[in-house]
């Protein structure tokens, strides 16, 4: 396993001041979309709204981590997404131009998710009461806006087409967040109907849906084994703030991708069918993160050991996505025979470096005490 003090070398000596630096955009605003190996911004032309959120959290979470320099980058990302994404009453843009103009206003669940975990992290870390504002009014707007007629809420509007697992689930580790961090009902209330929806819904007791019909019927598709870690990890956390046991659907999520969504070499596939057969042999970062997290989540749930995970999963990060980049930057995706697919880091993924690392360190007093 990489030892922690690499892991708090990468988080406090290498991400948090490199994205600090390179990742603000001192020009348009914000923070940039992503960055070329060199470590300079890419021609990217837009920047998403979950991205802006994400490098909120990273920042305000390193903050209260210890990192001061924190404080004023999650405020620069909270103004920013105040002054250039919101559209009013709880509504928020997905996309903005390099200079901060609004380019697609679609309103999307996945971004107001995102919204709302960004401020809850800030309020966490503030006590703004603005942004706790932010996070109810958003919250309140996809519960009155974004409903769908049989449960669940549409991944955008207008209200059509298929509805999608993956914001729901973002949703859920957002409204758990605000509720830990401001105790009101709300959040909670609509972690515990979203996590109902996962299991009548999403989970078949094996495989994790990505899309549905209006009516529930799950769309033919492939499934993604990062995806059933993260939820595993999301129900921990529920049980975690609840006590309402769910440690059955956590371990039967990671269980499949476990089983049926890692490689030899202990990547996690992007993409397998129900039937476990591999579909996309590819490697993104994000779903080894996801498969950290998922190891600890069952750790804390039912004690089952989670180094082998915390090991190989770690290592290869370091070793195969760190590799020889600039210390803070990352490899993104690889193929099937380890070739790197990707040459931009996104800024969206320090989100899941940081919080799995984050985790790590959390629990390490008590994986130190595994004989």
């Amino acid at each position: 396993m990489v030892p922690f003090s690499d892991l708090r070398a990468w988080m406090f000596d290498a991400a948090l001041p490199f994205w600090g630096e390179n990742g603000v955009d001192g020009i348009g605003g914000g923070f940039y979309e992503e960055l070329g190996p060199n470590g300079l911004p890419t021609a990217c032309a837009f920047k998403r709204v979950r991205m802006i959120c994400r490098q909120t959290y990273v920042f305000a979470h390193g903050a209260l981590l210890g990192w001061k320099q924190g404080v004023a980058l999650s405020e620069l990302g909270r103004q920013y997404l105040v002054e250039h994404a919101r559209l009013g009453d709880g509504a928020w843009a997905r996309t903005l131009t390099r200079n901060g103009a609004v380019k697609d206003a679609t309103v999307d669940l996945y971004d107001l998710s995102f919204v709302i975990f960004a401020m809850a992290w800030h309020y966490r870390l503030t006590g703004d009461a603005a942004a706790r504002g932010h996070a109810v009014e958003t919250l309140n707007f996809i519960r009155t806006r974004m409903r769908a007629p049989n449960g669940g809420f549409w991944p955008r509007l207008p209200a059509e087409g298929v509805l999608a697992q993956n914001p729901h689930m973002h949703l859920t580790e957002a409204c758990l967040v605000a509720f830990e961090a401001t105790g009101d009902e709300v959040f909670l209330d609509t972690a515990r109907e979203v996590v109902e929806l996962f299991s009548k819904r999403f989970f078949n007791g094996r495989t994790l849906g990505e899309r549905f019909e209006p009516n529930w019927a799950r769309v033919p598709g492939g499934v993604e084994p990062g995806h059933h870690f993260e939820w595993a990890w999301i129900l921990a956390s529920y049980q975690r703030l609840t006590g309402e046991d769910v440690s059955g659907l956590a371990a039967r999520s990671a269980e499949f991708a476990e089983r049926h969504g890692v490689d030899a070499s202990r990547a996690v596939y992007d993409a397998v069918s129900e039937e476990g057969g591999v579909l996309k042999g590819s490697s993104r970062v994000w779903t080894n993160t996801e498969r950290i997290k998922a190891a600890l989540g069952l750790f804390e749930l039912d004690g089952r050991d989670p180094r082998p995970a915390l090991a190989s999963s770690s290592q290869l990060i370091f070793t195969r996505y760190f590799g020889d980049n600039i210390p803070g930057l990352w490899t993104d995706q690889f193929d099937a025979s380890g070739k790197p697919l990707s040459t931009a880091t996104p800024a969206s993924c320090v989100y899941h470096l940081f919080l799995a690392f984050a985790e790590m360190l959390r629990l390490e007093p008590q994986i130190a005490k595994l004989p």
